[in-house]
């Protein structure tokens, strides 16, 4: 079977290779044209200069003379008339003939842009059916049931492992765990402050309130800022004297 793509481009080729031929015949039939044109303007020479020579040889009382002059003449009048004759046919061919090569320029160009367009429509088919083929492949050959079932497959792993964390966290006495931590805490606290203590770097308030704290209680120890302020007194006086 014939391939349109391959007659169109080959009409294609072989109307562009009419142009130059056309041109050739133009050009013949232009230069029938203007031999002809020089011909009519010989004739129309010889015929004024015999002219004269008839004239020159009447008024030299030479009609013998004038008489051959006078056939001369009469032939290249003939002649004359007969090279306008093809002169004026020559001149319609060549205008039919430039009339001719436009109307087929402007048919050529019509009918290439044509086979052009339907060219670039053939191509765009083409791939419009190669990626036809290419999507029809991608669902026949399975692969968005396969895709589908990976993700089935992930989501259903993922919803058990989900289930089991919350039963292993319904499992575990996080009420017990956070009293632990709470009491790990508090004992931690009041090893600092135990420490702090024995640093001398804690207060009597802050040593209240840290018994108070630990011991759930508070307890007022009125005698402490006395002994401060005795001891204050002693080492003032201490310097005074030194």
């Amino acid at each position: 079977m014939e391939d349109p793509k391959l007659i169109l481009e080959q009409n294609i080729r072989d109307l562009n290779d009419q142009i130059p031929q056309m041109n050739e015949n133009i050009a013949t039939v232009k230069a029938n044209m203007i031999m002809l044109q020089k011909e009519v303007k010989k004739y129309e020479k010889r015929i004024e200069d015999l002219t004269a020579k008839i004239k020159s040889a009447i008024n030299a009382d030479r009609d013998d003379i004038a008489e051959g002059y006078a056939m001369q003449l009469e032939k290249a009048k003939e002649n004359l008339a007969t090279s306008k004759e093809q002169l004026e046919f020559a001149e319609q061919a060549y205008e039919k003939a430039l009339k001719v090569k436009k109307a087929f320029v402007r048919e050529k160009d019509r009918k290439i842009q044509e086979a052009k367009e339907a060219l670039r429509a053939n191509e765009r088919a083409e791939w419009q059916g190669k990626v036809a083929d290419a999507l029809e492949q991608f669902e026949t050959g399975g692969l968005d049931q396969t895709h589908d079932e990976m993700l089935n497959r992930l989501n259903e792993k993922t919803a058990k492992n989900e289930a089991r964390m919350e039963m292993a966290l319904d499992s575990v006495d996080t009420e017990t765990m956070e009293i632990e931590a709470n009491a790990e805490k508090m004992r931690a606290h009041e090893l600092v402050q135990q420490f702090k203590t024995d640093m001398g770097k804690v207060d009597a308030s802050e040593k209240e309130k840290s018994v108070g704290s630990s011991d759930g209680e508070i307890e007022i120890d009125e005698e402490a800022p006395k002994e401060k302020e005795s001891n204050k007194t002693i080492g003032n006086k201490e310097r005074s004297k030194s």
